[in-house]
């Protein structure tokens, strides 16, 4: 139950992305990743004792820790590049579902179910009402974009990701301070190689330390957490309500109508979730 709470903390912290990448949507992705990626990793230093000593961590798991924040992210910014937005975003919220099928090939002594698998695929189809509701189209039969293979791509590196912090040698959660300082760094990197310099008011600063804090930052302590100490296939499940709170915020901080169609994500999502953790 505490993994629950904890992935669910997660969750609802992701959830203020949408909205907060709409007030922020004029800084360069890039950008915007690094410095909140930064200022998140500064969460860690209360958490250490202000010692960086407890941020080492051996190098393949500081490697695992970049390719998880850091390649997740470069990828997804990729597909948006090559791919219309929703669809690439709709391809990206398959990592929930890898990460319940793919929880037995990373975790022993994990068994797959007949009974999760299809709980996942109802938990996508409500991820995906969410997503398409809202824009209202869908044009994956209108030509091959290679966003697509990229976004799938970033799917996969988050469900592994996620899936493979369980696998490492043990390692504190205010590691993942590291994790985010190298990967914000790299993220910074590229947007020197890649976006046109931006300058930021003092708005553009609060908002960016409001987005490190939460879904660039406090999120990802309390998803390592979670993996940590929770039953990564139900954990999964959960996740398909992001797509569905992001959704439900944005229209709600845009002044808009919530629609039908949260309400008919969110049943089919806390049904699959309930419904696919009675599965041992």
């Amino acid at each position: 139950m505490k993994a629950d709470l904890l992935a669910l903390a997660a969750i609802a912290l992701w959830g203020t992305l949408a909205p907060l990448g709409v007030r922020l949507a004029h800084i360069p992705p890039f950008l915007l990743t690094g410095l909140g990626l930064l200022v998140g990793s500064l969460i860690a230093l209360p958490l250490a004792g202000f010692n960086l000593k407890r941020w080492k961590v051996p190098l393949p798991t500081l490697a695992v820790g970049i390719y998880g924040l850091f390649g997740f992210h470069f990828l997804l910014f990729m597909a948006l590049r090559h791919a219309p937005a929703v669809e690439a975003n709709l391809i990206n919220y398959l990592w929930p579902l890898g990460m319940v099928v793919m929880a037995p090939l990373f975790l022993k002594g994990t068994a797959l179910h007949t009974r999760h698998v299809v709980a996942a695929l109802v938990g996508f189809c409500g991820a995906a009402i969410a997503i398409l509701g809202r824009s209202g189209t869908l044009s994956l039969q209108g030509g091959f974009y290679p966003g697509y293979v990229i976004a799938l791509a970033s799917a996969f590196v988050w469900a592994s990701y996620s899936l493979q912090t369980r696998r490492l040698p043990p390692f504190p959660t205010t590691a993942v301070g590291g994790f985010a300082a190298a990967s914000g760094l790299l993220a910074l990197l590229c947007h020197a190689l890649l976006e046109p310099a931006t300058a930021l008011s003092l708005e553009d600063g609060v908002l960016v330390a409001v987005l490190g804090l939460g879904p660039l930052g406090g999120a990802f302590f309390l998803w390592d957490a979670a993996i940590k100490q929770g039953d990564t296939r139900r954990i999964g499940l959960l996740a398909f309500a992001t797509p569905i709170l992001s959704t439900a915020l944005l229209l709600l901080t845009t002044g808009q109508a919530l629609q039908w169609s949260i309400a008919v994500a969110a049943t089919l999502v806390v049904g699959a979730a309930f419904w696919g953790s009675r599965a041992r």
